[in-house]
């Protein structure tokens, strides 16, 4: 079992309901507030724009604050500015770990990670220092009612996926980053509004990671999951389905 995704299902906590939608939504807006400064404001002439609204779209977004995010983006210049950084590491175990953050203060949001390292039994390296161990790729994901396996399949090589995964409530597209975006609208236009398309961090191999670690490595995800300013974390770890199944019980 590998990556975060995954442990944020995990590791969901009764009554955060709100407090976590809203910290999704933050998120989500600066995506797409970036994306709209780095290219048109129109998502059909921007493609990572265009996948920011879909994710914006699939965790629930109104329009209106996907329109209105879009908006101050191309506004008159006194929004933030956020900058893309990506913090490496170690986490318990000896997992690798990628965050990525979008940020308007590269000294709180440097701090929070270090401390987030630290506190949970980490440490944090320099860029590049675990990135060798992921592969760079661009996912997409379909809503299982999208269409059957066979469709899917066809369509997505069609296009020119590398990959397929299919199961009972969804199918994983993966690609080449510099496909992402063309995969993207030919299989949205073939099969409707997509759940997600990102780029994301692959592991090429994963660790697996005993039960004393794994807690701590949870830990870990999770005080870096409250800083608004971290928008995604990949890690290469497996953990037992015994272990997991005691963690969740």
């Amino acid at each position: 079992m590998a990556g975060h995704s995954k442990f944020k299902n995990i590791m969901h906590r009764k009554g955060a309901q709100d407090a976590k939608r809203a910290k999704i939504f933050t998120r989500l807006i600066r995506e797409i507030q970036v994306a709209a400064r780095m290219g048109l404001p129109d998502p059909e002439m921007n493609p990572r724009l265009k996948s920011a609204v879909v994710a914006a779209k699939a965790a629930n977004m109104p329009n209106d604050n996907i329109e209105r995010a879009i908006k101050r983006a191309s506004g008159n210049g006194d929004e933030q500015n956020f900058e893309e950084i990506r913090y490496e590491g170690y986490g318990p175990g000896g997992v690798a770990v990628i965050v990525e953050a979008l940020t308007d203060n590269r000294n709180r949001t440097a701090s929070e990670v270090r401390s987030a390292f630290s506190k949970h039994g980490g440490s944090l390296g320099e860029t590049n220092s675990v990135s060798y161990q992921f592969e760079r790729i661009g996912m997409i994901t379909l809503n299982g009612n999208a269409g059957n396996e066979d469709d899917i399949f066809e369509a997505a090589f069609d296009a020119g996926a590398v990959d397929v995964e299919s199961g009972d409530d969804m199918h994983q597209i993966t690609c080449v980053p510099e496909d992402l975006h063309s995969v993207q609208d030919l299989l949205s236009e073939k099969f409707g509004e997509l759940e997600q398309s990102t780029l994301t961090w692959k592991p090429q191999s994963t660790v697996l990671v005993d039960e004393e670690n794994i807690q701590k490595l949870f830990k870990l995800f999770e005080t870096l999951d409250e800083s608004d300013d971290v928008q995604n974390i990949s890690a290469n770890y497996e953990v037992d389905d015994a272990v997991l199944a005691r963690l969740t019980a």
